[in-house]
């Protein structure tokens, strides 16, 4: 049996390659992480002045804290709801150590953001990037606040697009980055920003005690609500008051009513004086479809509702025992 290289051999044998090689590889690699480092540097000058700590009270104590960051030269701040929902009262530690007191201009649980806002001068807002244009395995930044450590970075990459994450209040958050960028308590409303330091996600949870996992609300549909929220204080939803379960359809209703999807919501519940019931809508119906589009679970049906226009007279498609039905229904302000 041959025996094994002993430690001294190894750089006699590295003196073997030709001359030059070694220094060449060193050299390449020592290149590849000064470009990344120069990337992760240069985004996180540029989008720190824009990061702020939020801290919140309730009732004269301090409650928590949390992350956000200026997105217009006014004051407007991107935070998640979660972490000024309940407060009273708001502070806001910019990135030089200034403190403002914050107005709490709306927020919504079913999307976990929300938008405070400060009244100080030179403000540097955060360029806000466009999501649809984020690619798996781009290299991406996170910069926050976790555990009180101000303008904290990290970075990694967007480990997956698309992904759904339940809200506080039950409703699904859709289009969600997936990212490896560590996040810690505290990071919660802080930029998930690229290369280039464009605002491209809001950091809103991590998995415990997982590592490498965790979340962001994709940035367009951060730009919808904060429009919403400055506009109108809160995202109006259309309602239509029904309890259900999803439910598989049997696969010859399927075929024998030419339905897109072989799952829908099964009615074990009808609200009083609810657009469901005043559109004829029964315990033990199955619905399938909500306009034009098909109702797979309970989950497409929040989705449906929350891009409807309340009051608009819409079509609610059911199964009624082996019979497929159409009613008229008009969702209403949730």
């Amino acid at each position: 049996m041959r025996p094994f290289a002993s430690l001294a051999a190894i750089p006699l044998a590295l003196e073997k390659f030709p001359s030059g090689h070694n220094v060449q590889s060193m050299s390449t690699s020592t290149s590849i992480l000064d470009a990344y480092s120069e990337a992760v540097i240069a985004a996180a000058e540029r989008v720190s002045p824009s990061v702020v700590n939020i801290e919140v009270h309730q009732e004269d104590k301090r409650a928590g804290s949390g992350s956000g960051f200026i997105f217009t030269p006014d004051g407007f701040i991107l935070t998640n709801s979660h972490v000024v929902h309940s407060a009273s009262r708001i502070e806001v530690t910019l990135s030089e150590g200034q403190k403002y007191q914050a107005d709490k201009i709306g927020d919504d649980p079913d999307t976990d953001l929300a938008v405070v806002r400060i009244t100080a001068p030179n403000l540097v807002p955060a360029a806000l990037g466009d999501s649809q244009a984020v690619r798996v395995g781009q290299l991406v930044i996170a910069i926050g606040n976790p555990y009180g450590f101000q303008c904290t970075v990290t970075s990694g990459v967007i480990s997956a697009l698309g992904r759904s994450l339940r809200s506080q209040s039950g409703r699904l958050i859709d289009n969600v980055f997936q990212t490896d960028a560590a996040l810690n308590p505290g990071n919660s409303g802080g930029p998930l920003i690229t290369s280039h330091g464009e605002v491209i996600g809001v950091n809103t949870a991590v998995i415990l005690p997982a590592q490498g996992i965790c979340f962001a609300i994709a940035i367009n549909t951060a730009k919808f609500v904060a429009g919403r929220l400055i506009k109108d204080g809160k995202i109006q939803r259309g309602y239509i008051g029904v309890a259900g379960q999803n439910v598989p359809v049997h696969r010859a209703l399927v075929r024998g009513h030419h339905l897109d999807a072989g799952s829908g919501i099964f009615v074990v519940g009808i609200e009083q004086n609810s657009p469901a019931q005043r559109a004829g809508l029964h315990e033990g119906d199955i619905i399938v479809g909500f306009g034009d589009r098909p109702v797979a679970d309970i989950d497409a049906l929040h989705r449906m509702l929350t891009d409807s226009q309340p009051d608009v007279n819409t079509t609610l498609t059911i199964l009624r025992g082996t019979e497929k039905h159409v009613l008229r229904v008009v969702p209403s302000l949730l």
